[in-house]
């Protein structure tokens, strides 16, 4: 779908105030108080979560990019222009991690999908060389459950051709329409080109009066 030039614009004035770290929950009862629409950044393990963060805040080091995939281990929030609250998740998915975390991970994760109230949307994110996995297929089934509305961001999308891109995200649609709490349009946007990257924020920036 286009986005007008207002779109565009309302997108860049919104992710280019302050954003500032508020704290970070290693459990339910850390989670700041839910007075802001909130989006949540959900993927596996390296996925490109804080990347990009830090490509939709034009920040370089707004929120922790590690190349040890599994390195966060907690929900950490960002408060953006005092209008939205931004949730980066732990990552998914990563085998090196003791079975004990991963289920303590897994556990904050989806309590927290399943309870945030002032949650518009969730914006799980694909890596495009690969399509979605079955993690990422358990974590659609999940929010279906859960009635959490969730848009399909494929990310890294500068690694591929132009062609296989586009045939990456209608493979990727078609898969999202066997989802009943997915949002139909599939997004492609890349940290390091920009790509998309503006698109992506008119589409959050549409959230924060919801």
């Amino acid at each position: 779908m286009p986005f007008s030039s207002d779109a565009i614009e309302a997108g860049r004035l919104l992710f280019a105030q302050q954003c500032e770290f508020l704290r970070g929950a290693a459990a339910i009862a850390d989670l700041p108080p839910p007075d802001l629409p909130e989006l949540a950044f959900v993927g596996r393990s390296n996925v490109g979560k804080s990347s990009l963060l830090n490509a939709l805040t034009g920040r370089k080091t707004l929120a922790r990019v590690s190349k040890t995939p599994g390195r966060t281990r907690q929900i950490n929030f960002f408060r953006l222009g005092g209008r939205l609250l931004l949730a980066d998740l732990p990552g998914y998915g990563y085998a090196r991690v003791s079975k004990t975390e991963s289920a303590r991970w897994t556990e904050l994760i989806f309590a927290y999908l399943r309870g945030r109230p002032n949650l518009r949307r969730a914006v799980v994110l694909i890596d495009a060389r690969h399509g979605p996995r079955p993690n990422d297929l358990d974590v659609m089934e999940l929010l279906d459950r859960a009635a959490v509305s969730y848009q399909l961001v494929l990310t890294k999308s500068d690694s591929l051709k132009p062609k296989e891109c586009t045939e990456i995200q209608s493979q990727t649609a078609m898969e999202s329409r066997n989802h009943p709490a997915a949002y139909p349009e599939i997004m492609a946007v890349s940290a390091v080109s920009g790509q998309g990257i503006p698109e992506l924020r008119a589409e959050l920036a549409s959230l924060a009066a919801a």
